[in-house]
Parts: C-alpha cells; sequence; structure tokens
C-alpha cells in the first residue's frame, strides 16, 4: 500500500463495535465505514492494533478461534497491519518517553502506546478513525470520529484538538 495515498488509520475500537455489538445504536454506520474501507483498500491499522482486538474478544474465544481472527481480520476488512501481522514478527521498539508523553496528555497505556506508533510511523496526511477520535496520535493528523463525523461513504475530517 502507498502511504502517501489517501490512507486511512482505524482503530481498535471500530472493528470491536462491528465483531462484537451488533446491536450497539452504532453499528450501521460502524458498518458502511468498514465496507468503505474494504472497498477502498486503503485503510490500516497497527499490529498493536490487532493484537488488542484479539485481546477484547479473547474471553469468549476458543484458543482456534483467537488465531484464526489474527489471521482473518486483516483480510476481512482488507486493511494493512503494520509493520506486519506474522507470528514470527517482532514487535516494534518504542521509546519509553514517547508513550509517556502521550500518558501525560490523559491516555491509558495502551491508546498511548497505539497512538505513538502512529505518530512515528503513519503519515501525518492519514486521517485517524476512532469512536474516541480525542485519542488521535498529535494536532497534526485529522481525526474522524465515526459518531459525529462519518457520512455514508466519507470521513469528513477534522483537525484534533490537543492530540
Amino acid at each position: 500500500m502507498d502511504k502517501k495515498k489517501g490512507v486511512t488509520f482505524v482503530d481498535t475500537n471500530v472493528f470491536i463495535i462491528d465483531l462484537r455489538y451488533r446491536d450497539d445504536r452504532n453499528f450501521r454506520k460502524n458498518r458502511a465505514f468498514l465496507d468503505s474501507i474494504a472497498s477502498s483498500g486503503k485503510g490500516m491499522m497497527s499490529i498493536y492494533n490487532l493484537l488488542e482486538v484479539c485481546g477484547i474478544l479473547s474471553f469468549n474465544l476458543s484458543l482456534k478461534q483467537i488465531l484464526e481472527l489474527f489471521y482473518y481480520l486483516p483480510a476481512r476488512y482488507n486493511v494493512e497491519v503494520i509493520p506486519s501481522h506474522t507470528m514470527e514478527s517482532i514487535l516494534p521498539t518504542t521509546p519509553v518517553k514517547g508513550v509517556m508523553d502521550m500518558i501525560r496528555k490523559k491516555a491509558s497505556f495502551g491508546d498511548a502506546l497505539i497512538a505513538h506508533f502512529v505518530k512515528e510511523n503513519v503519515p501525518e496526511s492519514a486521517i485517524f478513525v476512532s469512536w474516541d477520535a480525542i485519542h488521535s496520535p498529535s494536532p497534526g493528523y485529522s481525526a474522524a470520529c465515526c459518531r459525529e463525523e462519518w457520512r455514508g461513504d466519507r470521513a469528513v475530517a477534522r483537525k484534533s484538538e490537543g492530540g
């Protein structure tokens, strides 16, 4: 995937709504967004997001199902996992200072780790889509919060406030 052409970084919670909360009042809007991302082929997530989805859903899945989810989710939604998503991969190294800078902005460890990873590895031209767009990696990123800013087939980007 050419990371410089209209890429959309999809946060964990967007996948969780689709996989677990079919009765959520925003399920249809969320599904329309994921269908659009799958069609465009310009979606991405980090290995941390993929592992977070697997961890959240692990309480209700067998080992076999967890492994299937790990391998199947990127294909199901046609998203690129950066840097990769093989069991042989090594997790990216992350300086503690970078994560602490995000935590200082009132982020949980998981959100801080992902936000720092995005800040370091995804171009600022990308749109960061989340149900909690306040966790956008930095003020330079456009952030679309599915709840308020997804309009059918496109994200309405806005500058994130305070990142």
